[in-house]
Parts: C-alpha cells; structure tokens; sequence
C-alpha cells in the first residue's frame, strides 16, 4: 500500500500536489473545529456574503437588526420583482401555467399526485417506491441521515471521516438522493400548475427541518461535492418557484435568509474540494454546473461572480477532455452520457438569458451530445442500460424514467433549431426549461397536433465505441466495441463486445442493468460480469476482471476491425483481448428486415468451453427448446435458432445467477437469461440467429465447410441457413484487421466462391445466387459460372436482391 502511494505520488504535477494539500489541509481544518464545537447556522453571516447592491440595502438593514422576519420580506419582494436570471421565476410563471395546463391536459392531476405522496411522507426514489424516511423526533419531518431499505444511519461526524463507501453506513446513494431535494421540483410544479400553498409549506419546512440536522459541514450529507451541487441546483429552483408569493397559511419562517446563508456555505465548500483529482469525470462537470449556474442565477451573494467563472471555466475545459469527437461521454455509460447532455443543456439556457459569451462553445457541444444521445436512443427514446446507471436525473420536473430522453432530445432540438433531434411532440419539461425568451420560447403543440418522424440511418460513434444499426421497422441494434471506461472506468462494465436489440421499437435483448452499487458487494460484481451481458465468457471468466465497486484490476481492450452499413444490411467485425491469449471475435450482420445474425469466434488453441449469454426484457414470455427459442409478445413472436448448440433457460436462478434484470437503480427483478454452452477445441464459434420475419422461416443451421479454390481448407468460418424456401450461406473471413483480407484469396461456401471479408448469399427457386450481401470484397462466383461480380476494385458493401422483379443488375454482374 505505501509502495502504491509512493508510486501515485511520483505520477502527480506541482499542480496537483499543491491541491491536494490545499484540499487536505480544509478537510483536516474542519475534521478539528467539528470534534471541538458543533457548528452552527448563522443568519448574521447572510449579511456580509451578500453583494454590495442598492436593491439589497433594505435586507442589509433588516439584517442588521437581525429582524429576520423584515430581512425575508425584503428578500421576497427584491427576487419577485429582479431581473430573472434562471430558467423559471415570477415573470415566467404565468405563462408556463396557461401552457402546460393546455397542451397537457392531465398535468395538474398528475402534479397533485405526486406532490401529495411527499406530503404522506412517502419519496419515490431511484428504483424505490414509497420510501419512508420517518424521524426520531416529533418535531423533524424527515430523518436525512437514514437508508429505510437497508434501515441504516450514516454517522453525523466530519465531513471528511464519513465512511459513505462502507454498507455499515447504509446505500450512500439513497440518502444523497433525497438530499439532493430534486422532490423540491415536484412540490413547485404542483404549487404553480394547483396554486395550492401546502406545496411550498412542505419545501420551506423540510429547508429548515435540513438545516437543522446538517449544520455546516458535518455528516454524510456535506461529504460528496457533487451532492452539493446538485443540491444547491435544487434550491435555486425553490427560490424561483416558491418566492413570487407569501400567503399567510404558509409560514413565518425566515426560509430565504436561510435559504441564501445555505448555499453561500454550499457553494464555498465546493469550491474549496472540487473533484479536480479525485472523481475528474462527471462529479466534476456537476460541481461546475452547481458553480456556475447559481453563480450566474443568483448574484446577489457577493462571491457568485468568481464562482459562476470557476465553474464556466471548468465545464468550458473539460469538454476536451470528458467528451470524445463522436460527442459520447468517454465514461461509456449510456446513463451518465446522458447526465452530460442535460449538464450542458441547462449550462446553455442560463448562459443565453445572461448573455454569456461561453453560450457559443456550450452550443457547440450541446449538439455533438444530442446527436450521440438521439443515435443511442431507439424510435420511442429509449437508451440501453449499457454501463453503470445511478438512476439519478438533473431536473426531474414530471418523474420521467431515466432512460427516457425524449426531454432532454426535444429541449436540444428547440435550443439548435433541429428539429430531427426531437422525438414526437415535445414533452412537458419543455416548458418548464426553455420558459425563459432568453433561451428559447418553444411552440408547444397541442395533444393532437402531429409530428413528422424523422428515420434515422445506422451509425457509429467511433471514438466512444458504439456501433448503432436501425431499420425501417424500428429495429434498434446497439453494439459496444470501444474501450472499457474512462480513466479508472469506475462505472464501466465488464461487457466487451456486447450488444442490445430492440426489436419493433419494444426492447428485447438488454442489459440487465446495474443493481448497486456499494450496500451489496456480491450483487455489484454479478451486475458489472460478463455474464450478465449479451456476450461470451470462456471458461466461466470475466473479460475485465474488477477490484472493487469502482476499480478493475484488468480491462480488455476492443479492436473494432470492420463497421459498414448500407440501405439493406449492416455488419460489425471487432474482437477483445480480454482472454488473451485467446481472442473472441465477434462479427454482427443484421438483414433488415429478415435476419439478425451473431457469429462468436473464438481464436487459440487449447480445450475450452464457452457460453454466449442472451438476457431477455422481461416483457416478453420465453420458451426454449432444443436449439431454439421464442420470444412472445402480445401479438409478436420472434425465434431464436443457434447451430450446434441447446438453449438454456434461466429464470431468477440464485443459483447461476442468470435470469435478473435492474430497470432502475437499487431494484432487482426476475427475468430470463438464455445461454448457449460448447466444450471443445479451439478455434470454436456460436452462431445465433434470431428471425426479423415470418416468412421464410430458419429450419436448421450447421457449420458449413470451406476451402479455398486449390482445395486446401480456408481458415473462415462458414454457416449454412436452412430455410423454408431458401438456403442462405454465411462466409466470414479468417481476421485480418482493418485491412481486410487479401484480394486474391478466393474461397468456396456451397456454391459460390468469393474474396469477400463477409458474404452472405441466398439460393432459392433453383437459383444459385439469388441475394447477395458483401463486404470488402471485388470477387462473387457461381461454380457454373452462370453468375458473377467482377468489380475493378474492392467494394466495402454491396447487396443485390436478383430475385427482386423491380431489381436493376448493376453493370459489374454478368
């Protein structure tokens, strides 16, 4: 351990030595004054955070005297009637109401709703319904130190000396997400859409209720700068949706002097740790965006200037650094790349209604986030769960799943003015976000108003390592060949060379999720597995192999040698490192239309066994038999056929621990795995078929020899597809990198011989050759020499339906 410390140490800059002995010595500082006196909140501190402005000088009187009750009177008033600096407040108010009331018609139910189970005393968070986090006291509303799912209390010591990674103190991530008072957001949008006072009663109670039991930086709740961020956002939104108005049922309270005294502390405590070293990664983005964005909203605290710029200055740079030029997220989480999108979106709003200059650049990277988020999106908006995924949101105003984006699509295509970002009409957060003329106005439609679809092609985003096929019938495939994660790859998965497939627009093979990611160690390392992801293991091992909840001890590596597309098919080549000096390799063609095809190839030596693993959303009923399976849904049916191999069937089995799923963070739910299982000598393959199509039904599959044309075997595998009225081959090329294979190595499937990486070919109606689908290839012949492609160079794709009545033969076949 001290070897490993020394060596980090050698790794660090004066730079960074430098902060970190800053940031130690304000931890240690706290540590000591904490264990002497308890401290305090102090509403006399409020009177020299504030800036000096002649609008304030009839608070700075009243704070003064500390007359209190004055002092939040005069603060009321002042925000009421002050310029507004974020995305809603007093001069907004009204029309947000007449808006969502008509374009959403059961809004106002909805909101009520949702605001009075927080009223009961009842918080839906993350994957938890109906959370209570009941108090000891009489007094208090809600016990803020507590985990109700695993009845645990985190310790109300420093800061610093919280052990919030350790279960003893309960699932950190569902006491944060309460105190990030996101609900905050529920208790306004019912406030406004309602005008009933008892919402915002319940926000300024729980504030004080807050501060009560977390006094200055003591306690798990000051622990996490991002939480604090995320938090004082929370808070900004509250000062802008409860301040318009006092009713005299409300309460007394002085709420936005302390409201103010909080996040001045809030924010100068993040400042002063910033996850510069720590948690570079969206920790950092979100305590940026807490800096910036309350620095810019609330300019009345004399320090926001300076933070608003410490914040601009770090989102501004770690675009280059977080974010690749596909625009992914470089952690490769589908989760947090989505979290970015929203940083960024909100950065934007407030930076065009203040008139900030850095609107340009976070314009700019708003839309390389959103053209990566809406390709990883299927047809409905959905994301897969490809990573680690929090089950937390940045401004969760209707409770929206946060794997639905079509908020988030819709606010970015009403920012850039492209409208093939947006996914159906626009949501009700819209509204909510882009009230302000400032930012955007949108045009709400009305409930019957129509929208046209955009169909968008297959695509990849290269840097990050996904690789996207779409089809006409909103088929969604998304493949992940990139590397492991982003730096440490703390939220990355052991999940290389996975995919997901939607299927019609309904999910049907997915990523189980995430489960937790501290309170259960052993259900955190079977969620991050291999075998919890559409992919293969050998010999039961992991490809990236974890050291702990957010560290890995080895990490494969994906090589991505082929990624083509084209109008009828698309086709992926890549392979990883992960059981070197075994290679699994694993090529991907979907048939738009008719067939989705996974060829597993496993390159070496040696008796192995391997299994590739298919996980099924549990919205479909499975049923396996033999080598084949069926997939049921309502009126759909999809077939699953492998060669040489039976399907096996696992349903909430403790005991493999296959046949889970976690829709959402810190819930666990059965579902069905499938696995396919060979033993044998290397090099060996899996071939999974799974039927787009009724028609022309898969009756068998077989390997399928291969030779070159002198006779000797050809090092490719080959496939045979019995099918009701046609045989279709399948030829794919030994692997050869991105070069492809060489020109004049012609090989022999059935009847036909090629130089092709991949093809694929169908004989039916006593036709030798009657589909054809290539990929870097110059060469296609019938043994009879009654069909052939003979182009001058390599063709990276090329398919001909020659069966086709309305098919036009291109010049090179003859």
């Amino acid at each position: 351990m001290i070897r490993g410390g020394v060596r980090r140490l050698a790794r660090m800059d004066a730079t960074e030595i430098r902060w970190r002995a800053r940031s130690r010595g304000h931890a240690l500082m706290d540590r000591v004054t904490t264990g002497l006196i308890t401290p305090i909140w102090r509403r006399e501190h409020l009177l020299r955070a504030l800036a000096i402005d002649g609008g304030l000088a009839s608070v700075r009187g009243a704070l003064a005297k500390h007359d209190w009750a004055a002092a939040h009177t005069e603060l009321s008033a002042h925000f009421a009637q002050a310029p507004q600096r974020f995305v809603v407040g007093p001069e907004t108010k009204a029309a947000v109401i007449d808006r969502v009331r008509r374009g959403f018609p059961g809004s106002v139910r909805h909101a009520a709703r949702e605001a009075d189970g927080i009223l009961a005393g009842k918080y839906d968070l993350l994957g938890y319904s109906g959370l209570r986090f009941d108090p000891l006291g009489a007094d208090a509303v809600v016990d803020w130190h507590l985990d109700p799912v695993h009845g645990r209390r985190a310790p109300r010591v420093a800061w610093s000396a919280v052990p919030f990674l350790d279960p003893s103190c309960g699932d950190h991530k569902i006491i944060w997400e309460l105190n990030r008072h996101q609900h905050w957001l529920t208790l306004g949008r019912a406030f406004w859409l309602t005008g009933d006072a008892k919402y915002r009663g319940r926000c300024v109670r729980e504030l004080r209720d807050w501060l009560d039991v977390n006094p200055p930086r003591v306690g798990i709740n000051w622990a996490s700068m991002l939480e604090l961020a995320l938090r004082s956002l929370s808070w900004v939104w509250a000062l802008a949706l409860f301040v318009d108005t006092e009713a005299a049922s409300a309460t007394d309270l002085p709420w936005t002097v302390d409201l103010l005294v909080g996040l001045d502390l809030h924010l100068a405590h993040i400042e002063r740790h910033l996850s510069h070293y720590f948690s570079p990664n969206t920790h950092l983005l979100g305590e940026a965006l807490g800096l910036y964005v309350c620095g810019l909203a609330v300019p009345q605290l004399a320090a926001n200037a300076r933070r608003a710029d410490t914040g601009r200055r770090i989102l501004l740079a770690e675009i280059g650094r977080q974010i690749g030029a596909d625009g992914g997220h470089l952690e490769r989480s589908t989760h947090y790349h989505r979290y970015t999108l929203d940083f960024y979106l909100l950065a934007l709003i407030v930076a065009r209604i203040n008139r900030d200059p850095a609107s340009v650049e976070f314009e700019c990277v708003v839309s390389r986030l959103a053209s990566a988020a809406r390709l990883l999106a299927d047809d409905r908006g959905r994301i897969p769960h490809i990573g680690d995924d929090d089950g937390g949101m940045l401004t969760p105003v209707t409770r929206r799943r946060p794997d639905d984006l079509r908020d988030s699509l819709a606010i970015a295509a009403a920012l850039l003015g492209r409208p093939q970002l947006s996914i159906g009409r626009p949501p009700e957060e819209v509204n909510w976000l882009l009230a302000h003329a400032g930012a955007h106005q949108p045009v709400t439609p009305g409930a019957h108003t129509p929208v046209r679809r955009v169909r968008l092609p297959s695509g990849a985003l290269d840097d990050t390592g996904y690789y996207v096929s779409r089809t006409a019938a909103s088929d969604h495939l998304v493949i992940d060949g990139g590397p492991h994660g982003y730096q440490n790859a703390g939220h990355a998965h052991a999940d290389a060379l996975s995919l997901t497939f939607s299927f019609r627009g309904q999910p049907l093979l997915i990523d189980p999720g995430t489960g937790c990611y501290t309170s259960d160690p052993d259900l955190r390392e079977r969620f991050r597995s291999t075998a919890l992801h559409n992919t293969v293991t050998i010999d039961g091992r992991p490809s990236s192999v974890s050291n702990g909840p957010f560290h890995w001890s080895r990490m494969a590596n994906c090589r991505v040698d082929r990624w083509q597309t084209a109008d009828a098919f698309d086709f992926f080549d890549g392979s990883h490192d992960g059981y070197h000096p075994l290679a699994h390799r694993r090529c991907v063609l979907l048939l738009h239309g008719d067939l989705l095809i996974v060829a597993d190839i496993i390159e070496g030596s040696g008796t192995h066994t391997i299994a590739a693993h298919w996980h099924v959303d549990p919205r479909w009923s499975v049923k396996a038999a033999g080598s084949r399976a069926a997939f049921i849904r309502r009126r759909e049916r999809v077939r699953m056929i492998v060669a040489d191999g039976t399907i096996e069937a696992f349903t909430a089995d403790h005991g493999a621990g296959l046949g889970w799923h976690s829709p959402a963070y810190g819930r666990v739910e059965p579902a069905t795995t499938l696995r396919v299982v060979r033993h044998g000598h290397l090099p060996m393959s899996i071939l999974t078929i799974i039927e787009l199509s009724a028609r022309n039904a898969v009756r068998t599959v077989a390997g399928e020899p291969t030779s070159h044309t002198n006779g000797r075997p050809a090092r490719a595998s080959g496939f045979r597809i019995t099918r009701d009225s046609s045989v279709d081959y399948l030829l794919i090329a030994e692997s050869a990198g991105a070069a492809g294979p060489s020109p004049d190595a012609l090989r022999q499937i059935g009847a036909v011989e090629t130089d092709a990486r991949m093809l694929f070919y169908r004989s039916s109606a006593g036709e030798p050759l009657s589909q054809m689908a290539l990929v870097d290839g110059a060469h296609v012949r019938t043994l009879g020499g009654s069909l052939s492609l003979e182009a001058p160079r390599v063709l990276p794709q090329y398919f001909a339906d020659l069966g086709s009545a309305s098919s036009t033969l291109p010049d090179q076949i003859r």
